[in-house]
């Protein structure tokens, strides 16, 4: 999934070197974390997060199929952005 998800991102940003996706282990789930530059946020977010909604759609459509659970959950400054 990580893999994925950072291939997406990557693709959307115009600083894709800057592109850090980790990946948390939970007890029921895996919490992906992805940082993009600054000037990039608004990018992978989108017009009322309908991109980021976008991304964790087909993450959560990837990871039924393997039967698992992921979260995307994009960090800004503020705090992160998780979309539940």
């Amino acid at each position: 999934m990580k893999e994925l998800v950072e291939y997406i991102v990557k693709a959307l940003v115009d600083n894709p070197d800057q592109v850090v996706v980790n990946e948390v282990q939970g007890e029921t789930a895996a919490i992906l974390e992805v940082k993009v530059a600054p000037e990039d946020v608004g990018k992978v977010i989108g017009r009322e997060g309908r991109i980021a909604n976008a991304i964790r759609n087909i993450t959560k459509a990837a990871a039924a199929k393997q039967d698992r659970r992921v979260t995307v959950e994009i960090l800004t400054d503020d705090k992160p952005s998780s979309g539940q």
